[in-house]
C-alpha cells in the first residue's frame, strides 16, 4: 500500500515546510519593525498607508480561508481542532479576528503529530492537501500585501538603513513563497515529478531576480510620478484580471469567489507569472514576459526622464542613476536567462513516463475526491 501511494516525502519536503512557517512569523515580525520605523520617523501618512495594506491583505487571506472551509465538496477528514472550532460555531469568529491562518497552522500539525505516531498513508494526503492550501494562502498573501508595502517603503530605504534591510527580506519573502507553492504542487505528483535541491534553487533564484528587479523599478516610478502610476497600476491590472477572466479559470465554488481569485491572480501577474490553466502555457509565458518586460523597462525609462527634467530641484541619489538603470536592467535579464534555464535543464517533468497498473490505480482512487482536494485539478490549475 505504501509503494502504491504516489505521495513521497524527501528531506526538501519538510525543510520547505520549515522555511515557509518561518518565513511567516518573519513577514508578521517585519511588519512590527516597519510600523515601529516610520512611527519614529514620524512618517504618519506612509504609516497609514501600511497599516491600510496589512489589514486589507489579512481581511482577503481571511475571505479565502473561510470560503474554502465552507466549500460544500470538502470530503477530507477535519482534525480534531477544526471540529472543535466548526462545531461550537466559532468558524466565523476565528477568521473575523484574523486568525485563520494560524487555524490551517495548528491542523497541520496536529496531523502532522499523527501521521508520525501512526505512519498512515493516508494521513499523508490529508497533510500534503493541507499544506498546499497553506501555500496558496501564502502565495496570496505575500503579493496582497508585501509586493504593495515594498512599493510604499522602497523609496525611503535610502533615508532610512533599517528599511532597506526590510525591502530585502520582503523580496525573499515573495519569492519563497512562491518556490513553496510550487513545491507543494509538485508534491502531489510521482516521485519522478518531485523538485531535486538545484531545481529549488534554480527557481528561488530566477524569481528572486524578476521580483526584485520589477519592485524596484515600480517603487521608483511611483515615487517619482504617483498619480501616474495610480492609473498605471489600475489600468494594467484590470486587464491582467479580464486576462484571466478569458483564460476562464475554474477555481472557486462560487461566481463571487472566482473573481476574488482573478483579481488576486492579477495581482500576482502584476509582478510575475503565475500559472492557472492546464496545458500548454509557453505562448502565454512568453507573451505575458515580453509585454511586462516592456512595461518594466518603460517604467525605467520614464523615471530617468524625470530624474533628468527635475534633477535641479532634486537630491542626489545615494548611487548614480546610470549605475541603478544598469544593475536593475542586468538583474531583470540575468532572472530571464535563469529562467530558461530552469525550464531547459532542471524543470522535473516527464515526457515519456511509464505508468504501471499500480500507479494508475492509485491516480483512479484520488481522482475521486472533492474538487478542491483533486490531485490531477490541483496540479493542473497552478504550477508557475
Amino acid at each position: 500500500m505504501e509503494e502504491g501511494f504516489p505521495f513521497h516525502f524527501a528531506f526538501s519536503d519538510v525543510g520547505v515546510s520549515s522555511l515557509s512557517l518561518i518565513f511567516f512569523l518573519l513577514d508578521v515580525v517585519l511588519d512590527l519593525v516597519a510600523i515601529e520605523c516610520l512611527y519614529a520617523e514620524k512618517k504618519y501618512f506612509s504609516l497609514g498607508l501600511l497599516i491600510l495594506l496589512l489589514l486589507g491583505s489579512s481581511v482577503v487571506i481571511q475571505i479565502f480561508s473561510w470560503l474554502w472551509y465552507s466549500d460544500p465538496n470538502k470530503t477530507a477528514p477535519e482534525t480534531k481542532v477544526e471540529t472543535f472550532i466548526k462545531r461550537h460555531g466559532l468558524l466565523g469568529p476565528v477568521h473575523i479576528c484574523q486568525l485563520g491562518v494560524f487555524l490551517r497552522y495548528a491542523a497541520v500539525m496536529e496531523i502532522s503529530f499523527c501521521r508520525f505516531k501512526q505512519r498512515d498513508v493516508f494521513l499523508k494526503r490529508d497533510t500534503i492537501h493541507m499544506k498546499h492550501d497553506l501555500s496558496m494562502l501564502r502565495l496570496f498573501e505575500a503579493f496582497s500585501e508585501n509586493a504593495p508595502q515594498l512599493i510604499l517603503m522602497t523609496p525611503l530605504f535610502m533615508q532610512m538603513q533599517e528599511i532597506q534591510f526590510l525591502t530585502v527580506l520582503k523580496i525573499i519573502s515573495l519569492s519563497y513563497s512562491l518556490l513553496s507553492y510550487h513545491h507543494h504542487v509538485h508534491a502531489v505528483n510521482p516521485e519522478k515529478l518531485q523538485m531535486g535541491w538545484s531545481s529549488l534553487v534554480l527557481y528561488f533564484l530566477w524569481n528572486f531576480f524578476l521580483i526584485g528587479a520589477r519592485v524596484i523599478i515600480v517603487s521608483l516610478f511611483a515615487s517619482a510620478l504617483p498619480c501616474y502610476f495610480a492609473a498605471h497600476f489600475l489600468s494594467l491590472w484590470t486587464l491582467l484580471i479580464f486576462w484571466a477572466w478569458w483564460q476562464k479559470t475554474d477555481f472557486m465554488e462560487s461566481k463571487a469567489g472566482e473573481w476574488l481569485y482573478r483579481a488576486t491572480v492579477g495581482l500576482i501577474w502584476y509582478f510575475i507569472w503565475f500559472n492557472v490553466t492546464s496545458g500548454r502555457t509557453r505562448l502565454k509565458a512568453i507573451i505575458y514576459h515580453v509585454v511586462m518586460g516592456s512595461d518594466t523597462m518603460l517604467l525605467l525609462g520614464l523615471w530617468w526622464w524625470w530624474r533628468s527634467v527635475e534633477s535641479a530641484r532634486l537630491d542626489p541619489l545615494p548611487i548614480n542613476p546610470y549605475l541603478l538603470i544598469a544593475v536593475l536592467v542586468t538583474i531583470y535579464i540575468t532572472g530571464i536567462l535563469l529562467r530558461l534555464l530552469y525550464y531547459w535543464k532542471f524543470h522535473p517533468n516527464k515526457p515519456a513516463l511509464q505508468v504501471d497498473e499500480k500507479d494508475l490505480k492509485s491516480h483512479v482512487n484520488l481522482e475521486c475526491d472533492a474538487k478542491r482536494y483533486d490531485v490531477v485539478e490541483a496540479d493542473s490549475r497552478a504550477i508557475s
